[in-house]
């Protein structure tokens, strides 16, 4: 319900935003507007202003602007009688093109301009962060066959600098590697009380091969899984596990090393701290086929921060998210086109209405800020989405015009039909093959 709730009201405000771009700026020049509709179908709730009838509809994944003689584009041939809605200084027809390419735009420019928005006030309101963002560089985990395990680096290894230049948390670690991408580089790693350093290459597409190494995360339990073998022992979430079976347990990653080693439901004699008391627990780990190896079902402890900024300061911070966020789809929409992403790499990170309505919940679930944060994203994305070269696209109508206004007439009606099919072929695929990798993640494809 919390899911569905907040998707509606995400999808409602940038659908909102978007057709009230086309509405201003059609207004601006002069257009009628017929119909306001925020959603397709049959209307819901209805009612008629001076002469626009606003209208919530039945579906809501989308919504218009009806604008009169939006559908008379086409300018009257020589020796023709003047069509009506072309003669008509109220109608879209009639308007030069360049205004007809900012009403086109406004829709999309709405949404980029919501989303700084967004981003801005979940700034304000505070943005809910893992704490390790802001603490030391301590590896905790090193994943076999990276980048990072092939320079040398090893779990509980402190990395205090990159080429000379101190590294005071991950937050800088992470932006370091970024401008370092391809790029040979030392690192000064503090290991057992002695400074050493180690040599190697960044991966160029940091963005899509991993370096391999993640923060240093206490063995200590943040959830439990409902009838999991550690619900029936007793644990209970905030138990730190200091040991398995006599042997020492210094951090989360040590623990799973431990459990995915195990070959058989043999009991586990845990040594548990809880608040000032420490002592054994007996629990029988439990095969899970899905990812082939025992389990105890729990989930470590995420240590989160609140970070709050200033109005001014958070206006800046979310330009340059947005710019950052901006190049990233930019990159991702890049490697589509290139065919440099794979179909399932595509599959992986396109998402459907039921991947963002399960991610809207969980982010108003996890505070205001981060749904807003998330709103923004959305809204970016969306208007991005929206400024894409393909017909019935805001994109689409944009580049038909551009074209018009090269060639100096209009593009034959029977080439404008056959643009709107292919568009509403792409966007139909598009929506189906989202749709139903949304019903295979749910299902457990």
């Amino acid at each position: 319900m919390v899911s569905l709730i907040a998707f509606l009201i995400l999808i409602g405000v940038l659908i909102t935003v978007h057709e009230f771009g086309h509405f201003l700026f059609a207004r601006l020049f002069g257009v009628k507007v017929e119909v306001f509709s925020i959603g397709f179908g049959p209307p819901i709730i209805r009612w008629r202003g001076k002469e626009t009838v606003y209208q919530i509809a039945l579906f809501p994944l989308g919504g218009y602007v009806k604008m009169y003689g939006e559908d008379s584009m086409t300018e009257p041939l020589q020796g023709e009688s003047d069509k009506s809605a072309y003669q008509d200084p109220r109608s879209f027809a009639s308007k030069p093109r360049w205004q007809k390419i900012l009403i086109a735009f406004a829709g999309p420019l709405f949404n980029l301009i919501l989303a700084v928005v967004l981003v801005a006030l979940a700034y304000v309101v505070g943005i809910k962060e893992p704490a390790y963002t802001n603490q030391p560089v301590v590896v905790g985990y090193v994943e076999p066959n990276s980048p990072a395990e092939k320079i040398g680096l090893k779990p509980f290894d402190k990395i205090v600098a990159v080429d000379g230049k101190p590294i005071k948390n991950w937050k800088e670690f992470t932006v370091v590697l970024n401008m370092k991408a391809g790029m040979e580089v030392v690192f000064e790693v503090e290991r057992g009380g002695k400074r050493i350093q180690l040599k190697g290459k960044i991966p160029e597409k940091i963005n899509k091969i991993p370096f391999g190494i993640y923060p240093l995360l206490k063995p200590q339990i943040g959830r439990i899984m409902p009838n999991s073998p550690a619900e029936k022992a007793g644990l209970k979430e905030g138990d730190l596990i200091l040991a398995v079976n006599s042997r020492p347990v210094r951090s989360w990653f040590e623990l799973v090393d431990i459990l995915s080693k195990i070959k058989e439901p043999k009991p586990l004699t845990l040594l548990i701290k809880r608040g000032d008391k420490t002592f054994t627990v007996k629990v029988v780990p439990q095969y899970n086929p899905k990812i082939k190896r025992f389990v105890l079902g729990i989930s470590p402890k995420q240590e989160v921060v609140v970070k709050k900024y200033p109005v001014i300061e958070a206006l800046k911070k979310s330009i340059q998210k947005n710019i950052e966020l901006s190049k990233m789809l930019y990159n991702f929409f890049k490697d589509i086109f290139t065919g440099q992403m794979s179909l399932q790499e595509v599959k992986n990170n396109l998402g459907g209405p039921f991947s963002i309505a399960k991610y809207s919940g969980g982010a108003l679930e996890s505070g205001l800020g981060n749904f807003l944060f998330f709103a923004g994203f959305i809204s970016l994305q969306l208007g991005y989405l929206n400024l894409l070269p393909i017909p019935v696209l805001d994109g689409g109508l944009i580049l038909i015009l551009l074209i018009e206004m090269i060639l100096r007439r209009p593009l034959p009606e029977r080439a404008k039909e056959m643009l709107t099919y292919i568009g509403m072929g792409i966007i139909g695929l598009l929506m189906f093959f989202a749709i139903f990798n949304d019903i295979l993640r749910f299902l457990g494809g």
